[in-house]
Order: structure tokens, then C-alpha cells, then sequence
């Protein structure tokens, strides 16, 4: 009888014993209260929790975690509104200050964030909001890890997550980066012309240049062989009068180039023909003397050109009428029709 009632009782003890004893895990901290005040903070591992008496005021994760908040209304120092959406890294590095320091610490931290981001943004133009992100995010990390020392909360890291200004603003900066890149366009596009033109430029120039060394080559080339195909006919007739000094010719072979001169000579030409004898050679200088002086057959030199043989008619190209022969008889027949005298009707 007496162990059906004691049974109960050990029971219930071993429960209450069972459920006091508690484990911590890793990266986590119980804070614990002793009759509504702070005892102290349990670490990892195995506890044992007085009943009653003891309790958890709080189960703290000591691991870093990311906040990411609402975008936030700011307004620049030039008055332009815009949303700057935040994310904001931080740690628990005392949980007795995160559990009694501050009531609903994310919350806090989450309106410090938004003013902090609305007083610094304020002494910004849009400018220069749009492009110091990283003096912003030091900013304000700076910031939010003084201010909340006294929370317990470690802020490790701030960054700007968006920017959004306004539809109209976002019109004007999307027709300026279009400008900016048509300008860069117009101006890579000037400068590839310009190269192209100086590589025209520079290879007309090179090709001129080779032109002229090849003609300057080629005119020094004729003229070394001008000068050579001179050099060697005069050097053939030093040669050839040298052969005929070392021959020692006789007054036979001597007579024998004269008629071949005269020859030349006697082409039909010429007034008077010198004869290469002693007999012809006194008259031919009286007949000299004769003409100089006005006397005696003086005939005049026929000076006109040499008569050319007109070329045979072509009867197959050539009309009968535009013959020497024909013209001349037409002449003639034209001469004799002139001449004939008009009779006048007689009255």
C-alpha cells in the first residue's frame, strides 16, 4: 500500500530532476535567473537547473546574423527622395547586455540603421550618394557599433543592398549614360578614322618613296650603261686604229677605201666629184678655185629633199580617181574648160 503512494512521488521527482538538467549547444547561451535576477550565463555543454527557483531567461545565438531591413526614405542634400534598401551583419558578444540592455534589440537596431542612413545621406548630393557607397557603408558600420556597445551586439558589417531614386531622375540618368555612350562611340570612331587616314597617309608616302629609289636605281642603271656601251665603241675604235697602225698598211689599200668612200660620195647629189689621183687632184683644185673666185660652171647645189617613190596604187583599197593620174588629167580637162572663151548671144 505504501508503494502505491510513494511511487507517484518518485516519479514526479524523477521528471522534475530529468527536466532541470539541460545541455547547451554549440555557438548558443542560456541566460539564467535566480528568483527574477540575473545568476548567470550558461556556455556549451551540460547544466543543472535548480527548480522552481531557477529559470532560462533567454536562449542567445552567438553565430553572426544578417538583418535585412526595409528600404528606407532619404532625401538628399540637392532634396532628392529616394529608397536606400540596408543589410546590416552583426554578433552577440555579451548576452546579459542583449537580454537586459535593450527591449526587442532588433527592432532598435533596425530604427538606429534608418536614422543613422537618413543622417548621413542628408549632407550627400545624389551624385555623390550614387557613387561613395563604401564611405556610406564605413560610415555607418562606425556608427551602429558604438552605438549599440551597451546592447551587447557587435555590428561587423553595413551594406547598401539598393539604391532607388525616383522614376524621373532614373529618365535623366539613363538619357546621360545613353549621351555618354553615344560620345564615346563618336569619338572611337573619329580616332579609328583618323589612324586609318595616317596609315593611308603613311603608306602612299613609303609607296612614293619606293617609287622614286626605283626610278633613281633605273636611271643610274641606263646611264652606267650608256656610259659603258660608249666606253666600249670608243675603246673598239682605239682598237681598230690601233690594228691598223700595227698592220702598216700600203698605199693599194689605202686607194682601195678611197673608191669605197667615193662611192658613198658619188650618190647623185653632189656638183662635183673629186677624183683620188694626182691628175683629178690639180683639176679638182682649179674647179675649186673657179667657183670660189665666180668663174666657170658654177652649178648650184641641190639642197631640195631626196624625191621618194610614191607607194603603187592599192586597187583593192584605192579608188581609180584619187590616183596621181586621174587627179593630174582632171586638172588638165578643168585648164582647158577655162580657157575657151564665152560667146555672148548676139542681140
Amino acid at each position: 500500500m505504501a508503494l502505491y503512494i510513494f511511487l507517484p512521488i518518485i516519479l514526479i521527482i524523477l521528471i522534475l530532476l530529468l527536466s532541470c538538467i539541460k545541455v547547451v549547444p554549440q555557438a548558443n547561451a542560456y541566460v539564467i535567473e535566480f528568483l527574477g535576477s540575473y545568476k548567470s550565463t550558461w556556455e556549451h555543454g551540460l547544466h543543472l537547473k535548480i527548480p522552481f527557483v531557477e529559470r532560462i531567461a533567454g536562449k542567445i545565438s552567438l553565430k553572426e546574423q544578417v538583418c535585412d531591413f526595409a528600404p528606407s526614405n532619404v532625401i538628399t542634400k540637392d532634396n532628392v527622395s529616394m529608397k536606400i534598401d540596408t543589410v546590416v551583419y552583426f554578433k552577440i558578444f555579451d548576452p546579459r547586455l542583449y537580454t537586459y540592455g535593450v527591449d526587442r534589440p532588433i527592432s532598435a537596431l533596425e530604427n538606429l540603421n534608418a536614422t543613422t542612413l537618413r543622417n548621413i545621406i542628408g549632407g550627400m548630393e545624389l551624385d555623390q550618394t550614387l557613387t561613395s557607397r563604401d564611405i556610406i557603408n564605413s560610415q555607418m558600420q562606425q556608427i551602429l557599433d558604438i552605438a549599440t556597445d551597451a546592447w551587447g551586439i557587435k555590428v561587423t558589417r553595413v551594406e547598401l543592398k539598393n539604391i532607388i531614386p525616383p522614376a524621373e531622375i532614373q529618365n535623366a540618368m539613363e538619357k546621360q549614360m545613353k549621351a555618354e555612350r553615344e560620345k564615346r562611340q563618336t569619338i572611337l570612331e573619329a580616332e579609328a578614322h583618323k589612324e586609318s587616314v595616317v596609315a593611308r597617309a603613311e603608306g602612299d608616302k613609303q609607296a612614293r618613296i619606293l617609287a622614286a629609289e626605283a626610278e633613281r636605281d633605273a636611271q643610274i642603271a641606263r646611264a652606267q650603261g650608256r656610259a659603258q656601251s660608249i666606253m666600249l665603241v670608243y675603246q673598239a675604235e682605239a682598237d681598230g686604229l690601233r690594228a691598223l697602225k700595227e698592220a702598216q698598211i700600203d698605199d693599194a689599200v689605202l686607194k682601195l677605201k678611197g673608191i669605197e668612200a667615193l662611192k658613198d660620195v658619188s650618190d647623185g647629189r653632189a656638183t662635183k666629184i673629186y677624183m683620188p689621183t694626182d691628175l683629178s687632184g690639180v683639176i679638182s683644185s682649179l674647179g675649186l678655185l673657179s667657183e670660189s673666185i665666180g668663174i666657170g660652171d658654177a652649178t648650184p647645189i641641190d639642197r631640195s629633199p631626196r624625191p621618194t617613190q610614191a607607194p603603187a596604187a592599192d586597187p583593192c583599197c584605192d579608188e581609180p580617181e584619187r590616183t596621181p593620174e586621174t587627179v593630174r588629167m582632171k586638172k588638165e580637162e578643168q585648164r582647158r574648160q577655162m580657157s575657151v572663151p564665152v560667146r555672148r548671144p548676139e542681140s
